[in-house]
């Protein structure tokens, strides 16, 4: 298993964060609350629970990121969360015991069709979590939605549709899931994806116009 992200983040294909910042270019929208901060604490409940090899308990850092007891102790909290509802959902703690951790996948070549117009890029993934026996993963988030109604609504603002939809087509799979954690009140919050469905029909509309956008962008050679 790698431990070091930045072999996935220097890699030059196209992936679904490249998408989101795309999209703030050219749909840009009010941003609420801290991105970054954000981003900084759900690096750190990844680790805790996906890739523990990067965290150092004694420094509190994950890689060489430093955080403070308070974020540690939180984050820790929210793990013991997920393992609790793992007792009483079965597929969950399969994903727990069985899953590949941030696996990457590579797709070069992918064909894409916006408006009937069919072209090609480069494409790449991470998972969370992949069960490669089943071939279809899903993905861990924090969140902070307090209630199933509000994490509905945030699958469709943050775009977590478009990027379950970009996985599943890379990888090819017909199912997908997220698990979000509230770093409100620290409750589990599950949802199921199908091909074919109205978050992964979504989802796909979302991507594609994108990654049109993205294409028209790319320097082509003769």
């Amino acid at each position: 298993m790698n431990h070091n992200p930045d072999e996935y983040y220097n890699r030059t294909e196209v992936s679904n964060s490249d998408l989101t910042a795309l999209r703030d270019i050219i749909h840009p929208r009010p941003q609420f609350g801290d991105r970054e901060a954000a981003f900084r604490f759900g690096t750190l409940v990844d680790a805790i629970i996906t890739e523990p090899a990067r965290v150092d308990y004694y420094r509190l850092t994950v890689d060489d990121v430093q955080y403070t007891d308070d974020e540690f102790l939180h984050a820790k909290e929210m793990q013991r969360s997920l393992r609790m509802e793992a007792r009483h959902d079965q597929f969950l703690a399969k994903v727990l015991e069985l899953a590949d951790t941030q696996r990457f996948m590579v797709n070069h070549g992918q064909e894409f069709t916006y408006c009937e117009y069919p072209f090609h890029l480069d494409t790449r993934c991470k998972w969370d979590w992949y069960l490669s026996a089943f071939g279809f993963g899903g993905d861990l988030k924090t969140t902070f939605a307090s209630s199933q109604q509000e994490f509905d609504e945030a699958v469709d603002f943050f775009d977590w549709d478009r990027s379950r939809a970009w996985y599943m087509d890379i990888a090819h799979s017909d199912r997908d899931f997220i698990y979000a954690i509230s770093k409100k009140n620290c409750k589990v919050f599950k949802k199921f994806i199908n091909r074919g469905d109205e978050i992964y029909n979504r989802g796909r509309e979302k991507y594609e116009e994108l990654a049109f956008q993205w294409w028209l962008l790319t320097p082509k050679t003769a």
